[in-house]
C-alpha cells in the first residue's frame, strides 16, 4: 500500500472522521464503521485533505480536466480544498464549482456557485463517501444541463466502502455502469482494515479481533461478492 494511503487512514482516525461502533447509514444499513468528512474542521486539516484528494485525482485521472464539482453541501469545501491543492502541488489551475439546494434569484443567480460550467468543459465530481450513488444521480443532470458538450470523465471519493449499491455490484462499479463515468477513491475500506487490524496506533489497537469479526459479518451481508 502506498505511503500516502497509510497516512490518509491515520489522518482520518486523528480527525475522528473514521469511527468504529454502532451506526446506521443513510441507506438504513447498520454498520460497525462510519465515515463523516464533516469532522474536517480546521484550515490545516482541510489543507491536508486537499493534498490527499489532489494526489488521488492526479494518479487516477491525470490533470486533463477543467472543473472540480462538489455537490452541496459537504462537497463544497472538498472542491475548494482540492482545487487549491492541485494548483499548489501540480501547477494546474482548475475551477471549483458546487450546486445550491435552491436556485438563487438575485445577485449571482442560478443553481451553481463558484466557477461557471459550459462549452466543452470536462468535470470531475468530488464526494466524501458514496454508498448508494443517490447524490451522483442527482448531480449529473445538473452538470450536463450546463451545456451539451460538457462531459464528466470521473468521480473521486475519499473512501470506497466496498459494499453493494442498490444491486449486487459495488456502489462505485454500479455508478460506472449506469452513469458511464470512471470512479476512484483515495483508499478502500479493505485497505483501511488491512492497515489498522491488530496494529497499534498511538498506543491503541484500532481494529481488534472483535471489531474485525463485526466488520467481516457486515461484509458477509452487504459486501461486494468477488
Amino acid at each position: 500500500m502506498e505511503t500516502y494511503k497509510q497516512e490518509f487512514i491515520e489522518f482520518m482516525v486523528d480527525c475522528q472522521v473514521l469511527k468504529f461502533g454502532d451506526f446506521v447509514t443513510k441507506s438504513g444499513r447498520k454498520t460497525p464503521f462510519f465515515i463523516n468528512t464533516g469532522y474536517y474542521r480546521t484550515g490545516s486539516q482541510l489543507t491536508r485533505l486537499g493534498n490527499y484528494y489532489a494526489k488521488a485525482i492526479h494518479d487516477h485521472f491525470g490533470l486533463d480536466f477543467d472543473v472540480l464539482f462538489g455537490p452541496a453541501y459537504k462537497g463544497i469545501p472538498l472542491s475548494v480544498a482540492a482545487s487549491m491543492a492541485i494548483s499548489r502541488e501540480y501547477g494546474k489551475d482548475v475551477r471549483y464549482c458546487s450546486n445550491r439546494k435552491e436556485a438563487k434569484d438575485h445577485g449571482d443567480k442560478g443553481i451553481l456557485l463558484g466557477g461557471p460550467i459550459g462549452g466543452s468543459d470536462r468535470v470531475i465530481i468530488i464526494e466524501d463517501v458514496t454508498t448508494a450513488g443517490t447524490s451522483i444521480r442527482e448531480t449529473l443532470p445538473i452538470i450536463k444541463a450546463q451545456g451539451e458538450n460538457v462531459t464528466v470523465p470521473g468521480l473521486i471519493v475519499s473512501v470506497d466502502r466496498c459494499e453493494r449499491g442498490t444491486g449486487e455490484k459495488g456502489a462505485l462499479a454500479q455508478i460506472e455502469e449506469t452513469c458511464g463515468i470512471r470512479t476512484a477513491s483515495i483508499v478502500t475500506m479493505k485497505e483501511v482494515v488491512e492497515h489498522l487490524y491488530n496494529r497499534e496506533y498511538k498506543g491503541k489497537v484500532i481494529i481488534d479481533d472483535a471489531l474485525k469479526a463485526a466488520i467481516d459479518a457486515y461484509y458477509d451481508r452487504y459486501g461486494v461478492k468477488e
